[in-house]
């Protein structure tokens, strides 16, 4: 294995930059800074995966004399190159080239050609570093030496790809999936089934300058509910008003009932106290159960015969009905299916009125657990009419209106208002451990 010598020829340990003692730890030698030896070692190993060391190469291997220039220069300035120079002209002219008669006598001997020749130093001797170093490997103390062994790896070789096992793969996927209820269509909540606009065309009676049969029309028609809401209500509060009257006289009479309970029949007659003789009392009128004979069992059993004989029947008579009612709800279902198919070939595309978005056509108003919020009264009372859009006040809201539209549309769920964030709960306790004592 051959030794390759440092490229420097100092032999010595290398020294921190600033070490003025050796006294304390940063002088130990595991303190000792070697970054300039580790990045020697670093530059000496790529010189040598490139070809070898640079400074033992000779220089044939490292430059190359030119002699005959770039050839590429002629073709992209061939008006330069293509003349010769006047000089040259010249001196290519001249028959005879007689060098010049020198002014001095003789010649000088510092006079050359310019070419300063390669200043050798005498080495018959060895050095005092060199022997110091030869003693050093004569010992066994190969410190700057580096080992080569043949690579086991070749990065830049073909790897060959495996064709008779399959690389496995993995099948999970990232992304997250949809759930499958996005690619169905949306159910609507009207009562026709049609797929309701998000935004609506607002009627004629909507305008702020109304004709007067709509106007006169649709503020009858609000009056009307508001009249049937009201009298919903107060019915309504008329039935809570007679339930808590029942329910008060119920209890009123529940406690008269406890409170005559508690009087007992020796209260009532006491004045016969201590009169009753041992001859009255009460006599055993219990019927002593007889022994069943064999007639008694036939007819018992002949009753339980013709009783699970009427039950059976019964249930029969049930199922044929429930089978014909079953199949005129079919029928029925098949001719409302047809006459809603004919409605909308003869209607077309007009789902774009204003018919959507009224609590009539609405076919349930209950979505999850929460009820469908009622939606705003968008009506201006007769004083309230004006004739320019400037001094028309603005109502509604846009936030609540495009809500109620992804709601009636079926887009999502009715959901409730969270205003607060729910934080656990906390119990603070008082710990006994004060109280335990040892004697």
């Amino acid at each position: 294995m051959p030794a390759i010598h440092p490229r420097t020829a100092s032999t010595e340990a290398p020294a921190t930059y600033s070490q003025p003692s050796r006294k304390g730890k940063k002088a130990w030698r595991k303190n000792v800074d070697i970054t300039e030896v580790t990045k020697g070692l670093g530059e000496l190993n790529e010189e040598l995966i490139k070809g070898g060391v640079i400074a033992e190469r000779p220089s044939e291997e490292l430059f190359v004399l030119d002699t005959v220039g770039d050839t590429s220069i002629p073709k992209k300035f061939p008006k330069h190159t293509s003349k010769p120079l006047k000089a040259d002209e010249i001196i290519a002219a001249r028959n005879s080239a007689v060098p010049a008669v020198s002014m001095r006598k003789r010649p000088g001997d510092k006079t050359s050609d310019g070419i300063v020749p390669v200043k050798r130093t005498r080495r018959e001797y060895v050095t005092v570093k060199e022997l110091s170093r030869l003693r050093k490997v004569a010992d066994g103390h190969h410190e700057s030496t580096v080992e080569i062994s043949d690579a086991s790896y070749d990065p830049w070789a073909v790897v060959p790809e495996p064709t008779t096992l399959e690389l496995l793969k993995d099948k999970r996927v990232e992304k997250k999936k949809p759930p499958k209820s996005f690619a169905k269509k949306s159910i609507s909540l009207l009562a026709n089934g049609k797929s309701m606009p998000a935004v609506p065309k607002p009627a004629s009676d909507y305008s702020y300058n109304p004709k007067f049969e709509d106007y006169e029309a649709r503020y009858t028609e609000e009056c009307n509910k508001a009249v049937e809401a009201e009298k919903k209500r107060l019915a309504e509060e008329e039935a809570e008003r007679i339930k808590a009257e029942a329910a008060a006289r119920s209890a009123a009479e529940a406690e008269a009932a406890e409170a005559r309970a508690e009087l007992s029949e020796w209260e009532e007659d006491s004045e016969w106290e201590g009169f009753q003789s041992g001859g009255e009392e009460l006599r055993q009128t219990t019927k002593k159960q007889k022994r069943k004979t064999k007639a008694d069992r036939n007819r018992i059993q002949r009753r339980k015969d013709e009783e699970r004989r009427l039950k059976h029947e019964a249930k029969t008579k049930l199922r044929k009905e429930q089978l014909e009612q079953i199949k005129k709800i079919a029928q029925e279902v098949a001719e409302r299916d047809q006459a809603l198919a004919l409605a909308k070939a003869e209607e077309g595309d007009e789902s774009d009125s204003s018919v959507a978005s009224n609590d009539e056509v609405l076919r349930r108003k209950q979505l999850g657990k929460l009820k469908l919020p009622e939606k705003d009264l968008e009506m201006v009372l007769p004083d309230e009419l004006q004739d320019s859009l400037r001094l028309l006040k603005p109502e509604g809201n846009l936030l609540k209106d495009r809500y109620r539209s992804l709601l009636v549309r079926g887009k999502m769920e009715s959901r409730r208002r969270i205003p607060f964030r729910k934080q656990a709960r906390t119990t603070i306790t008082e710990k006994w451990s004060y109280k335990d004592f040892n004697i």
